[in-house]
């Protein structure tokens, strides 16, 4: 689209929609871990740090993709490394002052992995400057690696109480860690309804005995 119909007004817009889908209605997330490098210990050979220290980890949301698992033959036999594609709104970024670096690790579900790429995965109507979105590349890594707990939600066979995640709630621009820029320039006004939640019921429904209220609804 041509410059002349599409200015700072039109890209804002444009951001705060896409988040409205990332992050009040799609509802899948990261944790991002750092890698302290003034804190770990570096090989002096291979360069990589044997035991390493993280910061501690941000929920990030995304859209996740699933890749099918990669299946090795070792001697110890066979091994399934999983691979998974994460989509990241590159102004969310901006927002929370977050940046993210090949060789960091993040965890889904049960498992970790380490970032194997970062590239700018697609731009506003052809304006270099305005990158829609992040695109991760990762794949599982090994336990050693990062010996953490994995954060929820993980998986319906576990029993922990982060196992399935029974609470979502928008947040439309009202925390701290999400800010809607025509609301925050005063273009638009903000939500009358506010955030919406979805919440348990105290039902007997579900695999986990929880069952849910859809906004309050019985």
């Amino acid at each position: 689209m041509p410059r002349l119909f599409l200015g700072q007004r039109e890209a804002d817009f444009f951001s705060d929609i896409t988040k409205e889908i990332i992050k009040d209605v799609a509802g899948q997330k990261i944790y991002y871990y750092t890698v302290r490098e003034d804190l770990s210990d570096i090989h002096d050979v291979y360069e990589e740090a044997l035991n390493k220290i993280f910061n501690p980890p941000i929920e990030i949301e995304s859209l996740v993709e699933w890749q099918p698992s990669e299946v090795k033959t070792t001697q110890f036999g066979h091994e399934q490394i999983k691979t998974i594609s994460a989509y990241i709104h590159n102004r969310d970024l901006i927002d929370r002052d977050i940046n993210i670096r090949q060789g960091d690790y993040i965890s889904y579900g049960e498992f970790f992995f380490e970032i194997t790429s970062v590239i700018y995965d697609k731009i506003a109507y052809g304006q270099v400057e305005r990158v829609v979105s992040i695109k991760l590349m990762a794949k599982q890594t090994r336990e050693d690696h990062i010996k953490k707990k994995a954060l929820g939600p993980t998986s319906e066979t576990y029993i922990n109480d982060d196992a399935i995640q029974t609470t979502f709630e928008q947040q439309r621009g009202t925390t701290s860690s999400d800010k809607r820029q025509l609301v925050e320039d005063g273009v638009l006004e903000a939500p009358i309804s506010g955030p919406r939640k979805v919440a348990p019921d105290g039902t007997e429904k579900s695999v986990n005995n929880v069952g849910f209220s859809f906004y309050g609804d019985e």
